[in-house]
Formats: C-alpha cells, structure tokens, sequence
C-alpha cells in the first residue's frame, strides 16, 4: 500500500516502527501516571509490581486500554512518517470496511464459541489455561455485568490494536520492502507470539499459526478486517468467560501457556475460519469480477491497478 501512493521510501518504514514504539510508549507512561495519580488520591493500595491497585475489573479495563492505544499510534505514523492516507494501513480501499468485519465477525462467533466449548471438556486440574477460567467460584450477576460491560467495548479495541500493530504495520513495513508476501507475513507472525511471552512450545506455536493465517488473511482479502474480527471475537468470548469466575481476571496467562490439547483445538479454529474466509472471498471476487482502481485520494491509478495485481481480485 505504500508503493501505491508513488511516496515510498526504504527508510520510512525504518522511521515508523520507532516512531510508533516511541509513541506508544510516550502515551502509556501519561496514562499509567493519570491512572497512579487518581489511584493514590483515592487512597487505593499499591501492589507487587508497585503500580495502583483497583482491582480486577478496572485494572483489567486498564491493561486493555495500555494496549489500544496503539491505534491512533499506528494511524499517526502512516500518516505523518509514511505520508499516505492512514485509513490505506486498514484495507485497500482506504478505510476499515465495517460490512465485511461484521461477516468476518459472525463467522468467528460459532466456531470460537465451539472451540471454547471443545476446550471446557477436555480432562485437566481444574484450571483450562488461556481460556482464563480459573476455579468454579461464580463472582455473582453484581461484578460480573459491569466486567462484561467494560470488556465489551475494551477487548474490541485491544484487539484491532494488536492487529494493526502486527498485521497493519509491521506486515506493510515489511512487505514494502520485498516481493513475495511470505517475507511479509513470516517475521510479523513470529513476533506477534513473542509478544505474548514464552509459556510452552505449543502455546507459542499456535500464537504462530495465528500470526501467519490472519497475516495470510489481510493479503488475500485486501484488509485487516478478517483478523480483527477473529480477535477480537476470541479475546471477548475468552474474557468473559475469565470474569465469570472469582480471579478469573486476575490470572495472567495468555495463549502461549495452552497446553496441547487445547492448542491442538485453538489452530482446528483458526484454520477452519481461514478456510471458510477464503471461500467467501473467491466467492465474492467471481461475483464482482474485475475490481477498478482503489478509492483512496492521492493515489496514482495506473500504481494503484498494478497493486491490485498484487493482492488479487478479492477487492470489494
């Protein structure tokens, strides 16, 4: 995509990655020192790690905004150091195509909601690592709904952020550089699992797996909405199965401590919505036939068919 504005440069995707972590760095230290500040004023304790402690639902509502800032972030640095429309680090269209997140969205929703099923069943000691289900203790309709209010609108937005972090950015920093897309999709996938910490071998290999699919996805379909929606589906489902129970949201394992068993069940997921995404894409793209040249201002037509040749006939 930034080939298509005729404003490429070897050293802006360079630039841009520091730019986007010295950004998202700079943001997060203002809202850690906003959320010590108001904590300490209303007198709530400190704990381990010396960082304000105000419980599990808003330190969870904490963390998860910690993670969302990293979408203004990623917008601010295609704009200003890639000089490009920053809605073009969302989809080839320029902007994030609300009509295919929410198919993408409705595909997710069965088979995570079966995977998550399939993952409650199988045999363990009372804890299903990553799916953040800690005991049997219910926490009561009181804490749970206002928990599940604020996840509803955080764990969307933690996601996507995740997802233009990887899968946006880095994924089109790379692929600006080399031909073949699969040096474009291997690195981003590796780190996006290495983001997640070090659990068992299996956990990091089916954060891989899901690194490599949804970056595969974002080629095919001209977009990041297939692998927005399938995290942000499973991060929501997952912790609203985690604020159910008493410290369910306090746990801190993530994907890569899943076990085999369950990762085995996470990648039958991932790969079956990949499968069933890619099958409605070439069902689109025969329907629509040939697509005309992207809608993005600024941008160079002949450039931009040539990009198109690129990605596929899947744009819509």
């Amino acid at each position: 995509m930034a080939h298509v504005t005729g404003r490429h440069r070897w050293w802006r995707p360079l630039t841009g990655t520091v730019a986007v972590i010295g950004m998202w760095l700079l943001l997060f230290m203002v809202v850690y020192f906003v959320a010590y500040g108001v904590g300490s004023a209303q007198g709530y304790p400190e704990d381990s790690d010396e960082a304000i402690d105000f419980g599990p639902t808003l330190n969870t509502a904490l963390d998860l905004t910690y993670l969302a800032l990293a979408i203004p972030v990623v917008l601010l640095a295609v704009r200003w150091v890639g000089r490009r429309p920053a809605g073009t680090v969302s989809s080839v269209q320029g902007r994030l195509r609300k009509r295919r997140l929410g198919q993408y969205a409705l595909i997710a929703l069965p088979l995570v909601a079966a995977g998550m099923g399939g993952m409650l069943l199988v045999p363990g000691d009372g804890e299903v690592s990553g799916t953040g289900t800690s005991g049997d203790v219910w926490v009561g309709l009181d804490r749970y709904l206002p928990a599940l209010a604020m996840l509803v609108v955080l764990v969307p937005l933690q996601a996507a952020a995740e997802e233009y972090v990887f899968r946006g950015w880095l994924l089109q920093a790379v692929g600006g550089l080399f031909r073949s897309p699969w040096i474009a999709v291997l690195p981003q996938a590796v780190l996006f699992a290495a983001a997640h910490g070090w659990g068992t071998p299996e956990g990091f290999t089916d954060l891989v797996v899901f690194g490599v699919l949804a970056g595969w996805l974002t080629v095919r379909t001209g977009g990041l909405e297939a692998a927005v929606a399938l995290h942000a589906v499973n991060n929501l489902l997952s912790f609203a199965l985690s604020a159910a129970f008493v410290g369910g949201l306090e746990s801190d394992e993530t994907a890569a401590d899943l076990p085999w068993q369950l990762a085995a069940i996470d990648i039958t997921v991932i790969v079956a919505f990949t499968a069933v995404v890619l099958w409605l894409d070439r069902r689109r793209a025969r329907s629509l036939g040939a697509p005309g040249p992207y809608s993005v201002p600024g941008y160079d037509a002949d450039a931009s068919l040539r990009a198109q040749r690129v990605v596929g006939s899947t744009t819509s």
